[in-house]
């Protein structure tokens, strides 16, 4: 008798477009079933397929309740790193279900996506296109502001946040930096300056945050943060939706309180088409590509693949973020 292969559902949907090697591995030890949607699944989508499934690829929402439903859920591949909160680690734990990701790939093409946003928002790259395509010629109306010799505060000072650090040292930038969890001499080791949050906001002309999303971290940049800035000082977020209260960044950009703008994070993604810092000049919104590089999309999709092929063989993945529970499996 033929045994059954364990069936793994794909969320992702860049999952196996850029590595084909990587799907075909999957294929290998389990049934696989794309996402049919062509878009990100919401709750009562994930509801409705983790009834049946053995594995997941993605990053969508995974919590208690989600997680409840999966009678059947062995195994869950986070589609790039863990942080903020689609997925309720300490359910899944509880319920043996072992969680993967992919730890640092993306670090390096997040820092180079930062650093274009600010070269982008400081000489009004994109506002000068758009005027330039639609016919105009206005060079006076797009003078900017130089990068080089700039303050640069960095809010997390992990593995992207290092990164933009040591590349805004390029620029002859003054770095500081606010990570209560990290120490002074890791600080200085990439030319950063550690202050407190309230110092970094007053001082930087450019603001960039690079924490996941917390209890602590959850609207961390709201109305008050936002009237210490210059007014002529920049904000970005290439990290997770949710750090920076949406509605008072309105309201500081709107106003001409701050100069501008970049997110490529939202605390609902995708936003919804009435999303007001769409209608501002002075904001930059991209769609959480910040991390969407071919090179590294193929090293997560490989990573994502080769840990599936590893469980579904009886051996331990080798990027757990729950590896207690790999004990209970006594996997080889």
């Amino acid at each position: 008798m033929v045994k059954k292969k364990p069936k793994v559902f794909v969320i992702s949907r860049s999952f196996g477009r850029y590595c084909k090697e990587a799907l075909e591995l999957v294929r290998e030890v389990a049934e696989v079933e794309l996402n049919p949607l062509n878009r990100i699944m919401y709750k009562d989508d994930i509801l409705q397929i983790v009834k049946d499934v053995d594995g997941i690829i993605g990053n969508e929402l995974f919590d208690r309740e989600v997680l409840e439903n999966a009678k059947r859920m062995k195994i869950i591949c986070r589609h790039g790193q863990m942080g903020g909160e689609n997925l309720d680690l300490e359910a899944a734990t509880e319920m043996g279900i072992v969680v993967t990701y992919t730890p640092f790939v993306y670090a390096e093409s997040v820092a180079d996506f930062t650093i274009g946003l600010i070269i982008n928002l400081l000489r009004n790259i994109t506002t000068a296109q758009a005027s330039t395509k639609a016919g105009r010629w206005e060079t006076t109306k797009y003078v900017g502001r130089n990068v080089h010799g700039k303050t640069i505060g960095i809010i997390g000072l992990g593995s992207v946040g290092i990164r933009v650090a040591r590349r805004a040292s390029a620029f002859d930038m003054k770095v500081l930096a606010y990570d209560p969890y990290v120490d002074e001499k890791k600080a200085k080791e990439v030319g950063a300056e550690p202050v407190t949050l309230e110092e970094l906001l007053s001082e930087s002309d450019v603001v960039t945050i690079h924490t996941p999303l917390t209890d602590e971290t959850r609207n961390l940049i709201g109305k008050r943060e936002l009237s210490l800035m210059k007014a002529d000082a920049i904000i970005l977020s290439t990290a997770t939706g949710g750090i920076i209260d949406e509605e008072a960044l309105f309201e500081a950009l709107n106003s001409n309180r701050i100069l501008g703008a970049a997110l490529d994070v939202y605390r609902r993604e995708p936003p919804g088409e009435d999303f007001p810092l769409f209608k501002l000049d002075n904001a930059i919104t991209t769609p959480h590509i910040a991390s969407y590089t071919l090179e590294d999309m193929r090293e997560m999709d490989m990573m994502n693949a080769e840990d599936i092929v590893r469980f579904f063989k009886r051996q331990k993945p080798r990027y757990v973020a729950n590896p207690s529970v790999l004990k209970k499996l006594a996997l080889k």
